[in-house]
């Protein structure tokens, strides 16, 4: 069910699961001026999709239940998480799809969660509207910070539901290993196609 591929950033080892979208095909604008696609994502691009725009609970089961297995053959990186902690949301949702995933990966793996581990110490810009990486980096800079009583010593699993460039997982990996988290890895259900 998924393809993953290992991510480069600030953690120890990380990986994104599979590619959110497999295609995507411009068909032109509805009535409101929306831009209208033709979507095909993975199996897993579709879990998540269901999960965040569908309300579709029971998806959260099953991409943690892809994620928990994911560490079946890697008892040692497992045996070395202490701590699950879920990326910060980006978007304000009565319901974070990302806390969702993390809560039931922590309890397929037996691992203590959190979602107060990290907050976030600042409001930022939509990253999607900002190519340069110098210039993420920049808006980025000191927008996260850990809480040392959770993560010092501990070793963290930081959870995404899409990866995109790895900007903001840096910039809470940084966070977390300043508040004295070690080692971090990264998980995320799925990619983009691109990096940008």
């Amino acid at each position: 069910m998924a393809n993953p591929v290992q991510v480069e950033g600030a953690w120890r080892l990380g990986w994104a699961l599979d590619v959110h979208t497999t295609s995507s095909v411009f068909l032109g604008y509805d009535q409101n001026g929306r831009a209208q696609f033709d979507t095909t994502r993975s199996p897993l691009g579709e879990l998540v999709y269901q999960l965040k725009y569908a309300s579709q609970a029971q998806a959260a089961d099953q991409i943690a239940a892809t994620m928990a297995s994911f560490f079946s053959d890697k008892p040692v990186v497992l045996s070395r998480i202490g701590l699950v902690v879920p990326m910060p949301a980006s978007t304000h949702r009565a319901v974070q799809p990302v806390n969702t995933i993390a809560t039931k990966l922590a309890q397929q793996l037996r691992r203590p969660f959190s979602d107060t581990a990290i907050r976030k110490t600042k409001e930022t810009p939509t990253l999607k509207s900002i190519t340069d990486i110098a210039q993420r980096r920049e808006v980025l800079d000191g927008a996260f910070e850990g809480d040392r009583a959770q993560l010092n010593g501990k070793g963290v699993l930081l959870v995404d539901d899409l990866y995109r460039s790895g900007s903001t997982a840096n910039a809470v990996t940084l966070a977390l290993i300043a508040a004295g988290a070690s080692p971090v890895y990264f998980l995320a259900a799925t990619r983009t196609r691109s990096n940008a």
